[in-house]
């Protein structure tokens, strides 16, 4: 058995889930968490970045700014949502693909990570199984 962490843009929950539940992932638990990933060097993706985020920005456009700079620089935190996931050792090349499919985007920044850890047990509280058929 494998844990999966996938950690997503918060406006790719909905996509996320929808591949999770077409891949045939019996359950997950989201959880909304904040973080930041490795900072970008490239200034010109920088750049597109923010124009994106300030064209979406409400009228305060210097509070925008400087909230877009924050996130942009590392001093802020960006909202994500954190999937868990526990799936059959054959399960995961297939829900990894959905989730990368599901998540990937054309800003070359900040889709987000997976990360599959071994697991050790599993136990259904409401029957008493474990292992494989507690999942």
């Amino acid at each position: 058995m494998k844990e999966i962490f996938a950690i997503v843009r918060m406006n790719k929950t909905g996509a996320t889930k929808k591949a999770l539940v077409e891949a045939g992932v019996a359950g997950f638990t989201a959880v909304k968490v904040s973080g930041r990933g490795k900072l970008v060097d490239d200034p010109a993706v920088v750049a597109g970045r923010k124009a994106a985020m300030m064209a979406l920005a409400d009228a305060d456009e210097a509070g925008a700014e400087a909230l877009i700079d924050g996130f942009l620089d590392g001093h802020r935190l960006f909202p994500r949502r954190l999937f868990i996931i526990l799936a059959h050792d054959e399960d995961v090349p297939k829900i990894i693909e959905a989730i990368m499919q599901a998540n990937r985007t054309e800003h070359k920044v900040g889709d987000g990570k997976i990360f599959v850890m071994p697991m050790l047990d599993a136990i259904r509280v409401r029957t008493g199984e474990a292992g494989k058929d507690a999942v």
